[in-house]
């Protein structure tokens, strides 16, 4: 967290920001406050004191949300006093952690709230942004959703091109096991998944399947291993999904295609 902060501002600020030394006064303090300017799910408030510490000259730093929290229109979620300089050139990057992460919260909630009722739980995936996808999921996380594998270290997702490269769906579970590791395995017809299930898998991936057909092979899995749907899985259509009986539903929409939120910083000479 502390190098992508770092990195952010070093992008954003450079050598310098030349318009606000040219404008304020070196010894100038004054207040700023984070504002929703739309109904939101709050994410990414824990990064503001990451954020002032790397710069310095901020005195008072006040959440006054926490991530996850829902927040009405016009609502303050964080107060700022110090250096009126730090608080110009930090402006952009905390606003843009703040309406990405709080876009990405939004979005997870609205899917935890399609299926909610349902056995069934919704995941995110790694089609995330490069170098934000800790801070992403924690977002999702904060949005009411179920954090997927962190990335490709943290357990076995066997696919269609694992399979081919290991010569077979039995020969991909039976060296996978070697990873001493959560094994799920993805298939793509009636005929893998029965291979999946006599191997031993207790975890299959269901891709790109309509509702009703996803809800008649999963009759005819009856229990033998979890179940995710994915592929097309929409906010429109992830009810249909998770009334399949599916264990869980997956979609790379949460992070990928989230919009960022309406927040604004206003400042305030002391």
């Amino acid at each position: 967290m502390m190098d992508v902060v770092r990195l952010a501002l070093e992008e954003d600020i450079g050598p310098g920001d030349v318009t606000t030394q040219a404008c304020v006064p070196e010894g100038q303090r004054a207040r700023g406050r984070f504002i929703a300017r739309e109904p939101l799910v709050a994410a990414g408030l824990g990064l503001l004191r990451e954020i002032y510490d790397q710069r310095g000259g901020v005195e008072e730093l006040q959440l006054l949300r926490r991530d996850g929290d829902c927040v009405s229109d016009d609502e303050i979620l964080a107060t700022v006093a110090g250096r009126a300089r730090t608080l110009l050139e930090c402006e952009r990057v905390a606003l843009n952690f703040l309406q990405r992460l709080s876009g990405v919260a939004t979005l997870a909630r609205r899917y935890a709230e399609a299926v909610a009722g349902t056995r069934c739980r919704v995941l995110d995936t790694r089609k995330t942004t490069p170098a934000l996808r800790v801070l992403e999921k924690q977002a999702a996380a904060a949005g009411g959703i179920v954090n997927h594998r962190q990335g490709l270290f943290d357990a076995v997702l066997i696919k269609n091109n694992h399979i081919a490269a290991a010569g077979g769906v039995r020969q991909a579970i039976e060296r996978a096991r070697s990873a001493g590791l959560p094994i799920e395995i993805e298939v793509r017809t009636r005929a893998e998944l029965q291979e999946a299930l006599d191997a031993g898998a207790n975890h299959v991936l269901l891709d790109n399947l309509f509702p009703a057909e996803a809800a008649e092979w999963i009759r005819a899995i009856a229990g033998r291993a979890k179940v995710e749907l994915s592929g097309g899985i929409t906010l429109e259509n992830v009810r249909a999904y998770a009334e399949t009986g599916a264990d869980f539903v997956s979609s790379g929409s949460i992070t990928h295609s989230a919009r960022a939120m309406d927040i604004s910083f206003r400042l305030e000479l002391d």
